[in-house]
C-alpha cells in the first residue's frame, strides 16, 4: 500500500514537472513579430491615438486569423526614403520576420529626385533581405495635378523596385478606400480610423502568406 502511494506521489510529480517545463519553453518561445515601417500614413498622423492607425488593426484581423504575430508600428511623420534608409537597421535590430514598406508620398510630394526614391527604395530592400526578413512594398500614388508622365513613372518606382527584388507589392495604399465617404482626413492624405481600418483590411490577403501560424 505504501509502495503504491509513493508511486503515485512520483507520477504526479513528474507530471507537475513536465507543465512546468512546458510553460517555460512556451514563455521562453521568440514573438513572432511584424514591422509597420514608414511615413505618417503608418504612424496614424492625425488620429486620437495609435490604436486607430492601420498597424493596430491589422494585427487584430491577423489575430482573428489565427496568426498570432505582434504588429510594431514604426512609421514616422514626413519620412522619405532617405530617412527610411537611415532607420533601416534599427528596425532589423528587432528581428522581425515581416515587414511592410511603406514609403515615397513624401518623396513624391515634394518633387524630389525618382532615381533617388528608386536607390533609397533598392537600399531598403536589399537590408531587409539580407537579414532574411519577408517584405510586403506598399506603394502609393500622386494627385493628377503632378501630371499623367511624372505621375505615371512614380508609380513604376513600386513596380521595379517590387520585381527586382521579387517582393509582393500593393500598389495602390488607398485603392478602393480613397472615394468612400469618411476614410480620409480633411488634409486630403491622411486616412481616417474607418480609412486605417479598410486599410488593414486590404493588406491581409498580401501578408497572411507571409506568415506562420
Amino acid at each position: 500500500m505504501k509502495n503504491r502511494h509513493s508511486a503515485n506521489f512520483v507520477r504526479i510529480l513528474a507530471l507537475i514537472s513536465a507543465c512546468v517545463v512546458g510553460v517555460a519553453a512556451s514563455a521562453a518561445a521568440p514573438e513572432k513579430m511584424l514591422v509597420c515601417f514608414g511615413d505618417s500614413i503608418t504612424a496614424g498622423h492625425g488620429l486620437e491615438s495609435l490604436s486607430q492607425s492601420y498597424p493596430a488593426d491589422l494585427e487584430k484581423l491577423l489575430m482573428a486569423r489565427g496568426y498570432h504575430y505582434r504588429v510594431v508600428n514604426r512609421g514616422i511623420s514626413g519620412d522619405t526614403t532617405k530617412d527610411a534608409v537611415a532607420r533601416v537597421n534599427s528596425v532589423v535590430a528587432l528581428h522581425p520576420e515581416v515587414v511592410l514598406v511603406e514609403f515615397g508620398g513624401n518623396d513624391g510630394l515634394r518633387g524630389l529626385s525618382m532615381e533617388i526614391t528608386r536607390k533609397n527604395l533598392d537600399s531598403v530592400l536589399t537590408t531587409l533581405q539580407a537579414a532574411h526578413i519577408k517584405v510586403l512594398l506598399v506603394g502609393i500614388t500622386l494627385p493628377p495635378n503632378y501630371g499623367k508622365e511624372y505621375v505615371d513613372s512614380f508609380d513604376k518606382v513600386y513596380r521595379d523596385a517590387a520585381a527586382k527584388h521579387h517582393v509582393p507589392l500593393m500598389p495602390m495604399l488607398y485603392d478602393g478606400i480613397y472615394t468612400v465617404p469618411g476614410t480620409i482626413q480633411p488634409d486630403g492624405i491622411h486616412p481616417t480610423a474607418k480609412g486605417s481600418q479598410m486599410i488593414a483590411e486590404h493588406l491581409v490577403p498580401l501578408v497572411l502568406p507571409l506568415l506562420k501560424k
